[in-house]
């Protein structure tokens, strides 16, 4: 962390801190007024802002806004500079995401002291997260390869079918082959975007900050996403008839002031809801219903999703419930794969709460509930 942006329209703040740390060893960046200061931050990269409040052309609100919606600035430390007589509205800075203030006129022992402050905590935040990818990492080479053995055998059986029966075989024999390659190798796909997800995951976990990012993603009518992925999925398993789901059409003709937006992007929350149905389906024989239904309190969307397939053990529910990072042992137990995890990460990392509730043959209901968005 060496290179600091400093934004003030005063000189002789510019010059002086610009002076204080150089002499310290940093990398200095200045800016005169806010659309400077931005424009210097989006073409250098710093790793940390020193910002003036009140200052021509964009405020240092405006400023950090900025700063707060770029995907690479957004966890960068934001200190503002502030005048004694403003001190009284750095709590609005403070809401809006900034991480510290330095009143002025200040010290060199002030300015120091709250810089190396925001570069422990910001090494802290890095330590955490280098600790808990590598620990996913870790346990991705034990479940990876269980993972995958068993779907690239299907494919190479296959394989090692048509090419033994060269000359030999039907149409239909190498039509029916080839859908179970084609089957197979969509296993493998899945079977990697749920890794891929599941570690994209983890790394907001540990930072308060990246979770915050998050919940600034919004998904206006989540019915209509519900509903349209529950039929989807019934007629993809070529079962539309066993599909029950409890919500009305009316929703489509609300007022905006009854849309019920909750806290999370739509792919998110259909990535979710189609892992969900997916395993309600997958552990469900023809014949057997799912029942699809929501409701809302005042803060909550909730989400019911239940089958009547082949349910899950004690063992296993309990299991999944306290899972908090990658057990092979958990996945080599049939019926029990990484999509059902990665939705209930998904739910825990966007502020909610995942139940699953059922017993060996008596089907699973899982029900969770997201936050509603609140304007």
């Amino acid at each position: 962390m060496k290179k600091i942006l400093v934004i003030d329209d005063a000189d002789f703040i510019l010059e002086s801190t610009s002076i204080l740390l150089k002499f310290e060893g940093y990398e200095v960046i200045t800016a005169q007024d806010g659309e400077e200061g931005v424009r210097l931050a989006f073409e250098h990269k710093p790793d940390m802002i020193l910002c003036d409040i009140s200052m021509p052309k964009l405020d240092g609100y405006g400023v950090l806004k900025a700063i707060k919606e770029d995907k690479y600035l957004s966890t960068v430390p934001f200190l503002f500079l502030t005048a004694f007589a403003e001190k009284i509205n750095i709590r609005t800075g403070m809401s809006k995401g900034a991480d510290d203030y330095i009143v002025k006129p200040f010290t060199r022992d002030d300015l120091i002291t709250a810089i190396e402050s925001q570069k422990k905590k910001y090494n802290i935040i890095e330590q955490r997260v280098q600790k808990q990818v590598n620990q996913v990492g870790k346990n991705i080479t034990y479940a990876m390869p269980h993972e995958f053995r068993t779907a690239l055998n299907e494919v190479i059986g296959s394989a090692k079918f048509l090419l033994s029966g060269a000359g030999t075989i039907s149409d239909e024999e190498i039509r029916e082959t080839a859908e179970d390659i084609v089957y197979s190798a969509n296993r493998l796909l899945k079977i990697t975007e749920n890794f891929l997800i599941y570690v994209s995951i983890e790394s907001f976990v540990s930072s308060n900050e990246r979770k915050k990012m998050l919940r600034e993603c919004v998904t206006e009518e989540p019915r209509g996403i519900l509903k349209d992925m529950a039929n989807v999925t019934s007629y993809r398993y070529n079962r539309p008839s066993d599909l029950v789901i409890d919500i009305l059409d009316t929703y489509e003709d609300e007022p905006q002031k009854d849309k019920v937006p909750i806290e999370i992007s739509s792919e998110s929350f259909s990535k979710l809801i189609g892992e969900l149905l997916d395993n309600s389906f997958r552990f469900s024989q023809t014949g057997q219903k799912v029942y699809v239904s929501y409701s809302k309190d005042e803060d909550f969307f909730i989400v019911t999703i239940k089958d009547e397939g082949r349910g899950m053990t004690a063992e296993q529910i309990r299991e999944i419930s306290a899972l908090t990072q990658f057990d092979r042992a958990l996945y080599e137990q049939q019926g029990v794969g990484l999509g059902l995890v990665v939705a209930k990460r998904i739910v825990e990392v966007h502020d909610g709460v995942f139940e699953i509730n059922g017993s060996e043959n008596q089907g699973v209901s899982i029900r969770f509930s997201l936050p509603l968005h609140k304007v």
